[in-house]
C-alpha cells in the first residue's frame, strides 16, 4: 500500500464522548472516592499518635583562651570541619551510648518497648520460620526499638547535630533526647578525664628519664669543652680564630710596611746609581742633621757671596768659607748614606717581620683547624642538650597543664546543648485533616483515570479518521491473517535460530582450522604468528620485546607477513629508540606519532610506506617526547581511528611491563612476547608478570626460522 492511501483503521479519540463517560458515572466516581475517604479517616482516627521532640547541640570549641592548651588550635581545627561533626553524629549513635540512656531511663520496663508479636508472627514462629521474641536479648530489642524511633542528623552548612525521637508518649520523647545529648557531653569529659589521666601518667616517667639525659648531656658538653681547651674570646669566637684574624691583620700591616720600605731603598739606590741628589727622599727631607746642615751651607754660601764682591777668590776668608761649604756638602753625604743604609735596615727588619708573622700565621692556621673541628663537636654535644632541655621543657608544661586540669577538675568539651526538647503538645502524626482530604482527591483523581481508560479500552470514545474508509475484515480473512503472522514468526525464529547455529559451527570450524594451521609450540615462528593473527580475526597484535632492540625485528616481519596475505596491516612504532620503524624508512627524520599526539602534523603525515611490503608504517617522529606525553590521552583514540581503516594494527611497545601495555587493550587484541632467547630470564618474567597481572596468555614469536619443535601440551592462545 502506499503512503498517500488513507488506512483503512485510522481513528481519532472523540474528546465529547469520553467527557460524557464522566458525566455518566459521577455517582460511581464520588461513591468510591466517598467511601475511600471515609476508610482512611477511620484509620487515621485510630490510628495511635506519635509525638516527636528534639534537642540540639553545637558543637564548637569551649576551651578558653587564657586555659588553652597548647596544640589545642589543631584540634580545635579537627573537630570543626564536615568529617568531625559527622564523625561525633556517629557517636551519638554508639550503641554504648544508647545503653547508657537505655538503662538510665529504664526502657525495658516501659509499656512501648515491650514487643507483643502479631498473629501472623505467631504463625510463623509456630513453623519455626521466627525466633520468639521471648527468647531475644532484653537489651537487643530495646536497643532496636529505641534505634528505629531516633533520628540524629547534621543540620546542613552548620555545626549543629539533631536529635529527634518519635514516641507515643510525649514526656518520653522529650526524656529520650534530653538523656542522649547529657550522656554525649558526659562522654566526651569522661574521655577527656582520661585522655588527661593518661597524658599525666605518660609525662611522668618521661620527664624523669628527660631529666637525666639533659644532666648527661650538659656534662658531656662541659667535659669536651675542658679537655679540648676552648677559650672563648670577643664576640663568642673561639680564641684560635680571633687569634689567626688579628695575626692576618697584623701580617697585613706588615707586608705594606715591607712594600714600602723596599720601594724607598730602591728608589735611594736608583738615585745613588745614576748620581742624582738624594734630596726628594722623604727620609732625607724629614732628616733634622740634614735640615741644619743645609741651612748652615745656606747661610755660608750668603757669606761667600757677599765677600765674593770685595775680596778677591784667593782671599784667605773666601778660602775658608769655601772649605766650610765642602765639609757640609760631604757631610750631607754622608749622613744620606747613612739614610739609605738606614732604609736597608728597616727594609730588612720589615721582611724578617713578615717571615715571622707568616710563620705564626700558619701555626695559628693549624691551631684553628684544629679548633674549628673541636667547635664542630661541641656544638653537635650542644645541640643534643639543646634538644633534651627544650623537649623537657615542653613536656613539663604540658605535665603542669594536665596536673591543674585534673586537680582543678577544669575539662571543657568540644560540645553545648543550646536546645532542650520539650514535652511536645500536639501529635506530629496522624494529621487527620490533612491526609483525609490528600485522600479524597486522591481517590477522586484515581477514579476519573480508571473511568477514562475503561472508557477508551471499549472503544466507544474512538471515531474513524477524516478520510479514512472503515474496513472490517472477516473471520476468514482474520483466521488468515493470524497464520501469515504465526508461520512468519516461525520462519523468523527458524532463521534466526540457523544463523546462530550456523555461527556456532562457523566459529567451531574457524577454531579447528586455527587448531589445524597452527600447532602449539614453544615459541612461534613468524609465520605461524602471522597464520595465528589471521585467523582468528583480531584488531590489533600489541608486541613486548623484553630483550631490546633487537626483538623489535618480529613485530616488524610478522606485520609484513599478514600485509603479504592481503590484509591492511600498519605498524606503530612506541619503542624509546624508533628500532621497529627504522628498518623499515629510509631515515629517522619521518614525522610519527610524537607529532601527530603533539598537534604537529595530520595523519596523512605521519603514515608512510615500507620500504619492502606493502604494510604501512607509524614512526616514533620526531616531536618534543615530553610535549606529546601531555597528550597521550589521545592515544587511544588514534589507535580506535587506525583500526577503522586498517584490518590489523601491530604495535610494539619495546620493553614494557603490563601497566603500559594496559591503556593499549580492547577486547579484541592479541598480546605477543618477542624472543630471542628462549632461556633469557626477562622474557619469563614478563610473561609471568601479565598473567599476574590479569592479561591472557601471550604468544611467544621468534624471528628465529629454526624454532624449537611444536609441544602440543603448550597453549597458543
Amino acid at each position: 500500500m502506499k503512503s498517500s492511501e488513507p488506512m483503512a483503521n485510522d481513528v481519532d479519540v472523540d474528546l465529547g464522548r469520553l467527557l460524557a463517560s464522566l458525566r455518566r458515572n459521577w455517582w460511581r466516581i464520588a461513591l468510591v472516592a466517598l467511601v475511600m475517604t471515609a476508610i482512611v479517616y477511620a484509620l487515621l482516627v485510630t490510628a495511635t499518635p506519635l509525638y516527636r521532640a528534639e534537642t540540639r547541640v553545637l558543637i564548637e570549641p569551649r576551651e578558653s583562651v587564657y586555659t588553652r592548651p597548647e596544640g589545642s588550635v589543631q584540634n580545635d581545627r579537627a573537630i570543626l570541619d564536615a568529617e568531625g561533626v559527622a564523625s561525633q553524629v556517629e557517636v551519638m549513635t554508639s550503641l554504648d551510648l544508647l545503653s547508657n540512656v537505655a538503662n538510665e531511663l529504664d526502657l525495658a520496663n516501659h509499656p512501648e518497648f515491650e514487643s507483643q508479636p502479631s498473629r501472623i508472627d505467631r504463625i510463623l514462629m509456630a513453623f519455626g520460620l521466627e525466633s520468639d521474641p521471648d527468647n531475644a536479648a532484653s537489651e537487643e530489642s530495646v536497643l532496636g526499638t529505641l534505634s528505629t524511633n531516633l533520628d540524629i542528623y547534621r543540620v546542613e552548612n552548620s555545626r549543629v547535630i539533631t536529635i529527634q525521637y518519635s514516641s507515643e508518649d510525649p514526656e518520653l520523647a522529650a526524656r529520650v533526647p534530653n538523656a542522649i545529648a547529657a550522656a554525649y557531653v558526659a562522654d566526651l569529659r569522661e574521655a577527656e578525664r582520661e585522655s588527661n589521666a593518661s597524658a599525666t601518667a605518660w609525662l611522668e616517667p618521661e620527664i624523669e628519664d628527660l631529666q637525666q639525659r639533659v644532666r648527661e648531656a650538659e656534662e658531656r658538653v662541659a667535659n669536651f669543652r675542658a679537655q679540648s681547651d676552648l677559650l672563648i674570646g670577643q664576640n663568642n669566637t673561639v680564641l684560635a680564630t680571633q687569634q689567626l684574624a688579628e695575626i692576618s691583620s697584623e701580617l697585613s700591616r706588615a707586608r705594606a710596611e715591607r712594600a714600602t720600605a723596599e720601594s724607598t731603598l730602591e728608589s735611594a739606590q736608583a738615585s745613588l746609581d745614576r748620581g742624582a741628589s738624594l734630596q726628594s727622599l722623604p727620609a732625607v727631607q724629614n732628616s733634622s742633621l740634614i735640615q741644619v746642615l743645609r741651612e748652615q751651607q745656606v747661610r755660608l754660601d750668603a757669606q761667600l757671596a757677599d765677600l765674593s764682591t770685595d775680596l778677591m777668590d784667593n782671599h784667605p776668608r773666601l778660602r775658608a768659607l769655601r772649605s766650610q761649604i765642602a765639609d757640609i756638602e760631604a757631610q750631607i753625604r754622608a749622613e744620606e748614606q747613612n739614610i739609605v743604609e738606614g732604609l736597608e735596615t728597616s727594609a730588612d727588619a720589615a721582611r724578617r717581620r713578615e717571615a715571622e708573622l707568616r710563620a705564626n700565621l700558619d701555626e695559628l692556621k693549624t691551631e684553628a683547624a684544629r679548633a674549628d673541628e673541636q667547635q664542630v663537636q661541641l656544638r653537635a654535644l650542644e645541640r643534643d642538650a639543646t634538644a633534651q632541655r627544650e623537649l623537657l621543657e615542653s613536656y613539663l608544661t604540658r605535665f603542669r597543664e594536665a596536673a591543674a586540669r585534673g586537680s582543678r577538675d577544669y575539662l571543657p568539651v568540644d560540645a553545648r546543648v543550646f536546645s532542650r526538647a520539650v514535652v511536645p503538645s500536639e501529635p506530629y502524626f496522624p494529621k487527620v485533616m490533612p491526609l483525609t482530604a490528600a485522600a479524597f482527591a486522591g481517590s477522586l483523581l484515581l477514579m476519573v483515570v480508571l473511568v477514562l481508560l475503561r472508557e477508551l479500552f471499549s472503544g466507544r470514545a474512538m471515531r474513524p479518521a477524516q478520510g479514512s474508509t472503515t474496513v472490517t475484515p472477516q473471520p476468514q480473512e482474520l483466521a488468515l491473517i493470524e497464520q501469515v503472522d504465526h508461520t512468519a514468526s516461525a520462519a523468523a525464529t527458524g532463521a534466526a535460530a540457523g544463523a546462530a547455529i550456523g555461527g556456532a559451527a562457523m566459529d567451531r570450524e574457524d577454531e579447528e582450522d586455527v587448531e589445524e594451521d597452527v600447532p602449539a609450540t614453544a615459541e612461534l615462528t613468524i609465520d605461524d604468528a602471522a597464520k595465528t593473527l589471521i585467523s582468528s580475526g583480531v584488531s590489533r597484535a600489541i608486541f613486548i620485546s623484553p630483550e631490546g632492540d633487537e626483538a623489535a625485528a618480529s613485530a616488524v616481519l610478522v606485520a609484513r607477513q599478514v600485509a603479504d596475505q592481503g590484509q591492511r596491516v600498519i605498524l606503530l612504532d612506541l619503542t624509546d629508540t624508533g628500532a621497529a620503524s627504522q628498518p623499515t624508512l629510509e631515515s629517522k627524520s619521518y614525522s610519527g606519532i610524537t607529532n601527530l599526539l603533539a598537534a604537529q602534523a595530520q595523519f596523512a603525515d605521519v603514515i608512510h610506506a615500507d620500504l619492502h611490503s606493502s604494510c604501512h608504517v607509524i614512526p616514533i617522529g620526531t616531536a618534543d617526547r615530553e610535549r606529546a606525553m601531555r597528550a597521550v590521552e589521545r592515544l587511544p583514540i588514534i589507535m580506535d581511528s587506525l583500526g577503522t581503516a586498517y584490518d590489523l594494527l601491530v604495535i610494539e611497545c619495546g620493553p614494557t611491563d603490563a601497566d603500559g601495555v594496559a591503556p593499549l587493550m580492547d577486547s579484541n587484541t592479541q598480546l605477543l612476547i618477542s624472543v630471542l632467547d628462549p632461556h633469557e630470564a626477562r622474557v619469563a618474567e614478563t610473561e609471568q608478570a601479565l598473567e599476574e597481572s590479569g592479561f591472557d596468555k601471550p604468544l611467544l614469536v621468534t624471528p628465529d626460522e629454526n624454532a624449537p619443535s611444536p609441544t602440543p601440551d603448550r597453549d597458543v592462545a
